[in-house]
């Protein structure tokens, strides 16, 4: 028996398919892949750097879909259907919303797939694949499976190898997609599984790919305790009250971290009231003055998350915040457009109050484009909101921008190491934001 995985591409630039020049391992396949039997053979294809074979035998096409490459996903779903390959889908869009992820598969995974994988393949060996498999998230997840990375081999990924440590996050902001499929809970792996799959592979730079490894202080304690023997260096991403924790930060800068991507979301207070963004008000609120402090202080590389579009936004207030990144030499930032993700808090306000566009379901719609605007925002048009969150990413990473940024010697230019690392990232990052803005989902 063969089994095809498949990661989907989110669409097309002009008349071909994106090629991903950032992309990184699709560590959910290498994941599946470890769960299946040695008797089965496992093939992987990434749509965002290769074609697909079609026409290559398999007994059953595997898809993970997010919301942002849930159309892609049905048409490779459909082309896999006329070749009378059978297809199953799961992944994050699975959990959201499996109503319309149902009617394009013959297949489907809500929840996780640890649980009823094997349930899947014994149903796949004798022909009697079931149309839903419903997967609660083990309490431990990841319990004594080390990710296959053979399928990765080959394929042009960056030199960074992903791991997990933790899953989902106890905080409950409401437009967070990942608070909806976990159900505001917090998973940790056990410590001593995530030091043995890192010694089973090569590299010494890794990335954690938690929503919040510092979710849990004690755990993630336990966790850097762990690492510091193994001198490695790290990234992932963290909430804002791990900064006044002095033992965890500590801790966390000796087990190699070189700095996080940490959810600041806002620099307006009310905003954050609004979102529910619990973990960044725990202190007075002084526009990060001191959070910030504190971050130069360990030494860490911040990669600033903010998302724009809140009700107390305007097209000054997201400028504003754009300045403040850059006054504040951020090694990265991003500025995405507030999306009403399917089964969030927010995607229901939103919808009651009529301020959905694009019928509701903007990713499938066949003229909503990456990074546009899919809500009425309050205080500006939709087509204002789009333009001044790809203003905010030119200007950041504008060649003025990087070079201004590139002289913080606390922490861009703090070692040679997080230097080049700077300097190596920031014009990919860039390229992508021209390369991305208004994207296609989709390849019809």
């Amino acid at each position: 028996m063969k089994i095809t995985l498949i990661k989907p591409n989110i669409g097309k630039k002009g008349d071909n398919l994106y090629v991903d020049e950032g992309r990184m391992e699709p560590l959910q396949l290498g994941i599946l892949a470890a769960l299946t039997p040695e008797d089965i053979k496992v093939v992987m294809y990434d749509d965002r750097m290769e074609e697909i074979p079609y026409d290559e035998y398999t007994d059953l096409a595997v898809l993970t879909v997010e919301t942002f490459t849930a159309k892609r996903a049905y048409e490779i779903a459909e082309n896999y259907k006329n070749k009378g390959v059978k297809t199953l889908m799961g992944g994050m869009h699975a959990m959201l919303i499996p109503s319309e992820v149902q009617e394009y598969c013959d297949s489907i995974i809500v929840g996780d797939a640890e649980p009823v994988w094997e349930e899947m393949i014994e149903d796949l060996r004798v022909g009697k694949l079931k149309k839903k498999y419903e997967g609660e998230q083990p309490l431990i997840p990841q319990k004594n499976i080390i990710t296959r990375r053979d399928i990765f081999e080959g394929k042009g990924y960056l030199p960074i190898t992903l791991i997990q440590f933790s899953r989902g996050c106890r905080y409950r902001c409401n437009f967070c997609a990942s608070s909806a499929y976990f159900k505001n809970r917090h998973f940790c792996r056990r410590v001593e599984d995530v030091v043995t799959e890192i010694k089973s592979q090569k590299r010494k730079l890794i990335f954690f790919v938690d929503d919040n490894i510092t979710a849990d202080f004690q755990k993630a304690k336990e966790l850097f305790k762990a690492l510091i023997p193994l001198k490695i260096k790290w990234v992932s991403q963290g909430s804002m009250d791990m900064l006044y924790d002095n033992e965890l930060m500590e801790l966390m800068v000796k087990s190699g971290c070189l700095g996080l991507v940490i959810g600041f979301e806002s620099i307006n207070e009310e905003n954050l009231k609004n979102m529910n963004k619990s973990s960044n008000r725990q202190k007075k609120f002084d526009k990060y003055k001191k959070e910030i402090e504190i971050l130069r202080s360990w030494g860490l590389q911040t990669w600033a998350a903010f998302t724009v579009g809140h009700d107390g936004d305007t097209i000054e207030s997201i400028q504003e915040t754009c300045n403040f990144a850059i006054e504040n030499k951020f090694c990265f930032a991003a500025y995405n457009i507030l999306m009403p993700y399917p089964g969030t808090p927010l995607y229901e306000k939103l919808k009651e109050e009529g301020r959905l566009l694009y019928d509701g379901k903007w990713w499938l719609h066949d003229e909503y484009k990456f990074n546009y605007s899919a809500i009425l925002p309050k205080n500006m048009t939709p087509d204002e909101l789009t333009e001044v969150s790809f203003w905010c990413r030119k200007k950041f990473n504008s060649p003025f921008s990087i070079f201004r940024r590139a002289f913080d010697f606390k922490t861009n230019m703090r070692t040679p190491y997080r230097f080049f690392t700077y300097l190596i990232y920031n014009p990919l990052f860039r390229k992508e934001v021209h390369k991305k803005q208004g994207m296609k989902f989709g390849n019809k």
